[in-house]
């Protein structure tokens, strides 16, 4: 069930409860802010103490039309350079994966990719990306483990410049958000590969899991203060009832979401469609 249709249920044929009502659209991490303007949108109608639940479910969807960016921002193109693509994120979002899928994703649009295991701090990272490689029939730039991920990042740039590879993902280590060592790291990243053009890299894509929450809110905060988002990879909207973190995130920091991801296989991932999210997720 969508988080519309429980809201409907759970409001049928009874006075809105103002107080329930403000809960239930927090708990859907719709966001505190957006969630009082629904409030307050509908508690300054004349009749509101008339209001059913098919007027509070037009608001919200009106709401959230209006902060959902209409079209889905493009990737910016380099100008005959590979695109890089930083894709960043705590432990456990489905980092790496999204980032094949991602690359497989770009392939089908018939493009050139090369990967960057820049998560040089797990072993097992650097083989789980290697093994996506050789499935997707891509080339994939390693280094040894504990290796310097900005000086591999930009190894990986000389590479795909020579073979004028138009797609450079670099998947980088899974680490907290309030570990500030390690996000100056990140930043080493971003700076080393800056010294090949100013736009470079020209997208930082965060990864979150749907299913956290209001914690996915803190993660983006973070990573966005420190690394400047360009977007977000949202991973398992299909095991979340609610979904709603993708506007709050929007609403607060304007970081749209240009990527989901709705299931394990390559081709359950998507560019972000604000209609379907509309339709079938909210």
């Amino acid at each position: 069930m969508n988080f519309l249709e429980s809201l409907a249920q759970q409001f049928a044929g009874k006075p809105i409860d103002w107080d329930e009502l403000e809960e239930t659209l927090i708990r859907a991490d719709l966001g505190v802010p957006m969630t009082m303007r629904i409030i307050k949108t509908l508690q300054e109608r004349e009749a509101w103490a008339l209001l059913g639940i098919g007027d509070v479910i037009k608001a919200v969807r009106e709401e959230i039309a209006r902060i959902l960016p209409r079209d889905p921002s493009p990737i910016r193109r380099a100008n005959g350079k590979p695109i890089v693509v930083v894709i960043v994120g705590v432990n456990g979002t489905g980092k790496t994966t999204s980032t094949a899928k991602l690359a497989h994703n770009l392939m089908h649009a018939r493009h050139s990719v090369m990967l960057a295991a820049a998560d040089t701090f797990r072993a097992a990272a650097i083989e789980q990306l290697d093994i996506w490689a050789k499935r997707l029939g891509v080339e994939i730039v390693c280094g040894q483990h504990g290796a310097d991920p900005a000086a591999l990042c930009y190894e990986a740039y000389q590479a795909a410049a020579k073979q004028e590879i138009e797609f450079l993902l670099c998947d980088t280590a899974g680490r907290q958000h309030t570990k500030a060592n390690l996000m100056a790291e990140l930043q080493k990243i971003k700076r080393t590969l800056g010294k090949f053009d100013a736009d470079t890299p020209q997208e930082t894509l965060l990864v979150v899991d749907a299913t956290t929450g209001s914690n996915a809110l803190s993660q983006a905060r973070e990573f966005h203060n420190a690394l400047g988002l360009t977007g977000l990879i949202v991973t398992k909207l299909d095991g979340s009832g609610k979904g709603g973190i993708v506007v709050a995130i929007q609403d607060e920091l304007g970081i749209p979401t240009r990527f989901v991801g709705t299931g394990e296989k390559l081709d359950d991932f998507a560019q972000f469609d604000r209609k379907t999210y509309l339709e079938n997720l909210l």
